[in-house]
């Protein structure tokens, strides 16, 4: 019986696997017989490699495998087990010949063990997004890395969460056996670290540790919880772990201290926030940072109460072009910035396609605050109404007093209705030039997320539609 091997690079990567399990099958070559290798360098004991297996006589036709094997296989991978592709290509083998039904059968050894690989990844996953910590870079500024040891291969899996989830600042995570950075731009995968690679604290974790002493609940204290939470393995990367053997020490003491307090009066959960609303008529001072710092205590509408901040207009005071959207995503909230988030990475692909510099525009949204609903965990984009974008109307119309740009192009139908009037239709007037009347020239287009709610086959046609419009920057506005 021949053997044979084949070698895949890197080991957690779906593709590199797919590719072989497909050459595996075309050559006809059962599980039995397959050696599974990880990275590229060979041993002098390994079987001869999978490509000089025999070629069936006739082709083999495609496997069609259910979409749920894709994803359980994309997990596995993750794993350390060294087993994992041997496992796998069994599934594959066994799904095409016949057990189509394997994946509905709960008590399958093989499916078993592939679900119990998957769950420990989505393990290791939760527990890398709750405990990496970034801490700053001595001597740059926004700059942040952070030393993680997971179980598995995790990395790859995880650096787009983080991505999305820390946008706006430049940050790397070093693991033992890979690194990820984030430069504000792009992912950009490399070898592993070490740990002296990192810092060691920065000045935010002693403010940290403050705080979590003050929030730290004896009477809540469950030390087999906390420990199957956050086991003892990750105390390393957490500030707060060095005052854990303090505080469960004295919890005893302090459940008996608010025992014995005296009640008092309920208060209010959350207690009314000090910055006092102001509008525009208010501002003095440099006229935009005025603005600026007068939007962040507005109270015009309900949308202030559940954000995190304000997102107020960015760019240069005298910015020829302003750029107008509807309002702040999710990423936005977080960072304080317009347009940092996938819809924005969609605006500067188009722009630096086009040759416009980012930095000489004025960007801005007709509504100054997020408005979502709640899915979960998940924070889901709601369409602003109109008694929002009146109410953040006053804003737009004084920073377009301030900029006085020249040009004026609104992202969408809410930002279009804010500039142009509420009569304005976005499906018959895209794309036209307007005057307002203070003779500011304005056209409006779709918005760069309306380009990414699109279906995969038509996404490429709205992204072209959405360039060509932000091409009349380029020429002048006619008279």
């Amino acid at each position: 019986m021949s053997r044979w091997s084949v070698r895949v690079d890197p080991p957690w990567s779906l593709p590199a696997w797919r590719d072989a399990a497909r050459l595996a099958l075309q050559r006809q070559v059962p599980p039995e017989q397959l050696d599974w290798l990880p990275g590229t360098e060979g041993g002098l004991l390994d079987a001869p490699p999978l490509q000089n297996a025999p070629a069936p006589a006739c082709d083999s036709p495609g496997v069609a495998v259910p979409k749920g094997f894709v994803e359980l296989a994309a997990t596995c991978l993750c794993h350390r087990d060294a087993q994992r592709m041997s496992l796998l290509y069994r599934m594959l083998w066994r799904l095409s010949h016949g057990e189509r039904g394997l994946l509905g059968n709960p008590t399958d050894p093989d499916l078993v063990r592939a679900m119990a690989l998957a769950q420990a990844v989505r393990r290791d996953t939760h527990k890398m997004k709750a405990f990496v910590r970034f801490r700053e870079v001595p001597g740059e500024q926004d700059a942040f890395i952070a030393w993680f040891e997971p179980e598995h291969h995790i990395v790859d899996r995880v650096a787009p969460f983080f991505e999305r989830r820390f946008t706006g600042m430049r940050w790397a995570i070093l693991t033992p056996y890979r690194s990820v950075r984030w430069d504000g731009q792009e992912l950009a995968f490399g070898p592993g670290g070490k740990q002296a690679d990192a810092p060691m604290e920065d000045a935010r974790e002693e403010l940290w540790r403050t705080y979590y002493a003050n929030i730290f609940n004896p009477a809540r204290l469950n030390t087999r919880m906390m420990q199957q939470e956050m086991p003892a393995r990750y105390w390393k990367h957490l500030p707060e772990a060095s005052l854990l053997p303090t505080l469960v020490r004295d919890a005893g003491d302090r459940v008996q201290e608010m025992h014995d307090r005296q009640a008092q009066a309920p208060q209010r959960r959350i207690p009314e926030r000090t910055i006092p609303m102001r509008g525009p008529a208010t501002v003095s001072g440099d006229a935009l940072d005025g603005l600026r710092e007068a939007a962040a205590g507005c109270r015009r509408c309900p949308l202030w109460e559940p954000a995190t901040q304000t997102v107020f207009g960015e760019g240069p005071h005298d910015a020829k072009v302003m750029l107008v959207g509807e309002q702040p995503g999710d990423t936005e909230d977080l960072n304080g910035h317009p347009f940092v988030g996938p819809a924005g990475q969609l605006l500067n692909q188009a722009l630096q396609e086009l040759g416009i510099e980012r930095s000489t525009l004025y960007l801005t949204n007709a509504v100054k605050h997020f408005r979502f609903e709640r899915r979960g965990k998940k924070r889901i984009h709601s369409k602003p109404q109109i008694t929002h974008i009146n109410a953040c109307r006053p804003w737009l119309l004084a920073e377009i007093e301030q900029v006085s740009p020249k040009v004026i192009v609104c992202l969408g139908a809410s930002a279009a209705r804010a500039v142009f009037g509420a009569s304005f239709n976005l499906t018959r007037d895209r794309g036209r030039w307007h005057t307002l009347a203070d003779g500011t020239r304005g056209f409006a287009t779709v918005h760069p997320s309306w380009v990414l709610r699109q279906e995969p086959a038509k996404r490429d046609a709205g992204y072209q539609l959405f360039r060509e419009d932000l091409r009349r920057l380029m020429e002048p506005p006619p008279p």
